[in-house]
């Protein structure tokens, strides 16, 4: 028999979740054939067969959670004859350590309490927070007289919750997959790094006759110009300039890691969450050659068809709010970057120039910073340089390479 167990397919990852079976137990599959497909961080992986034979057993459910090194199925290798079913190796589907955010770890750790003793009643048996109070409580109040087993305690104690007013009513959705893995991150984003945000706006008439002039163009090649782009050129122009931005923090050796490479990072907004697609080598691309990867990255995205390269590797993230609508935010920054660009919706608005009052496009954009590498008069200075040259396109292509 072959055990095919969950290999990390990604960068450090601890787990996945079964998304989609291909085949069914007592299949035939040949090596290298498409099993199973498993979430990870932020992709689909479709995980392929190590051998040729039929499938024996699989263990995993769709929407099962899976640590890494857990065995997901065991094959009979052609020509094997099958063997007793003592002779499989065991693979339980509970896990052998318990599900549970660091968080709750820790928690748990400071209640002195095993978490292998705690019935979880979160997704695929996650150990929640809840979870731990009502286990202290129990053992507080001492054994359960019929001493029945822990999950159909978790079981009664749920079915015993208050039920709702006449006329009210809830919907339960398990926080999994793509969703999880957002919260997880931003959680983690949020939780590390001190943000600050500095607010500016700028001028878009000159650099909208820019792209106007030459979208025909792009329509010829069948490209989609947008204002991304220029954006994305005018970035990089002033992270050369301003370093510190396009770095991250190595919070293991207490370095600063300054990037040499511009990888540029663009949310995108999906039915199942944002993801953040990445434009490598952004610095080494014409607009158009911009504009075509971004329309390529935003429909993968939206298709669930990215790569772990794809969505890996960035060093300053943008967020493109601008086609929605909103006049500012404080964007969350993608850990382990250190800035993030918001870009707001484009209106005409009334401003002053020259002590008069003039209709300019306007758009306002919000820059999130990691205070410990970057301070304020930094952060200012690094948009004042965008805004100079997207507000004067003739020094932003002068500065193009």
């Amino acid at each position: 028999m072959v055990e095919f167990k969950l290999p990390d397919v990604g960068e450090g990852m601890h787990e996945g979740e079964i998304t989609r079976w291909l085949v069914k137990e007592g299949d035939f599959v040949t090596r290298d054939q498409p099993v199973v497909e498993v979430q990870t961080d932020k992709v689909n992986a479709e995980l392929t067969s190590p051998a040729t034979g039929v499938v024996n057993k699989m263990f995993f459910a769709v929407g099962d959670t899976v640590e890494v090194g857990a065995t997901l199925y065991v094959i009979q290798p052609e020509g094997e004859e099958e063997k007793k079913p003592a002779a499989v190796p065991p693979a339980a589907p509970r896990q052998a350590r318990a599900l549970a955010t660091p968080y709750v770890r820790q928690m748990a750790r400071e209640m002195s309490i095993d978490l292998d003793d705690v019935a979880g009643t979160g997704p695929a048996g996650r150990v929640v927070e809840s979870d731990l109070i009502q286990y202290a409580e129990r053992k507080k109040a001492g054994p359960t007289p019929d001493n029945r087993p822990k999950e159909q305690e978790a079981k009664t104690e749920a079915a015993s919750v208050k039920p709702l007013l006449l006329g009210e009513s809830e919907e339960r959705i398990p926080l999994k997959g793509i969703r999880k893995k957002i919260a997880e991150h931003l959680t983690k984003s949020a939780t590390i790094i001190p943000h600050v945000t500095h607010v500016d706006e700028l001028e878009m008439d000159a650099v909208k006759e820019w792209r106007d002039r030459i979208k025909e163009y792009a329509d010829r090649k069948n490209i989609k110009l947008t204002f991304l782009p220029f954006f994305i050129k005018a970035i990089v122009i002033a992270l050369k300039e301003f370093p510190t931005l396009n770095a991250s923090i190595d919070d293991e050796t207490n370095e600063i890691v300054l990037k040499h490479y511009y990888h540029i990072g663009i949310a995108t907004d999906t039915e199942d969450g944002l993801i953040v697609p990445v434009i490598k080598h952004a610095d080494q691309k014409t607009i158009l050659e911009l504009a075509a990867e971004i329309s390529q990255l935003s429909f993968l995205a939206r298709e669930g068809k990215l790569t772990l390269d794809q969505i890996s590797g960035g060093t300053f993230t943008i967020s493109n709010v601008g086609p929605i609508g909103g006049l500012q935010a404080t964007p969350i920054i993608n850990h382990p970057e250190v800035a993030i660009l918001a870009l707001h919706k484009m209106e005409p608005r009334m401003v002053v120039r020259n002590w008069e009052g003039v209709i300019r496009l306007m758009m306002n954009m919000s820059l999130s910073f990691d205070h410990r590498l970057i301070d304020g008069v930094t952060a200012v200075r690094f948009t004042n340089r965008i805004k100079e040259l997207l507000e004067n396109p003739n020094l932003l292509f002068a500065e193009l390479r």
